[in-house]
């Protein structure tokens, strides 16, 4: 969650995420940041340089767990959910990983280790995942299934 909440701030997004918004504040952030905007010698360019990338990755990151990216790819999400088995599941802080069988892996932030625990002693996990986690955390897909 401390990710989600630096990112916000970084786009001064307070509540509900808006990919018009979001796309706007993005476009004006780069331009600000952008490094060909500084002296290739001067300090500023370097900070520029990590700027710019900080601000890629928290657009990047945003648009994947905004509500509108969530409800566009809902089928894609419930088919990988119901058809796919679970083959990894880890749990580190607030944040839980969960490995499908197609090779798609989703973040779940926020999953205190109780709801983790119960997962883990679940006889159906991907039932349990459909109804407990997706529904009531925050999630993203971070990383995409493996070609065929």
């Amino acid at each position: 969650m401390k990710r989600v909440n630096e990112y916000k701030k970084l786009f001064k997004v307070e509540g509900n995420l808006e990919l018009k918004k979001l796309k706007s504040t993005y476009r004006n952030l780069v331009k600000e940041w952008h490094p060909d905007k500084f002296q290739a010698c001067d300090e500023k360019a370097i900070e520029a340089e990590q700027k710019s990338r900080e601000i890629i990755d928290a657009y990047h990151f945003l648009v994947s767990i905004a509500p509108e990216t969530h409800e566009l790819n809902k089928a894609e999400y419930e088919e990988i959910i119901t058809k796919g088995g679970i083959t990894d599941i880890r749990h580190k802080g607030l944040l839980l990983e969960i490995s499908f069988l197609d090779g798609t892996t989703f973040e779940c932030f926020g999953v205190p280790k109780s709801v983790y625990v119960k997962l883990m002693n679940s006889d159906k996990q991907t039932r349990f995942v459909k109804r407990n986690i997706f529904g009531s955390y925050l999630y993203r897909k971070s990383k995409k299934a493996i070609a065929a």
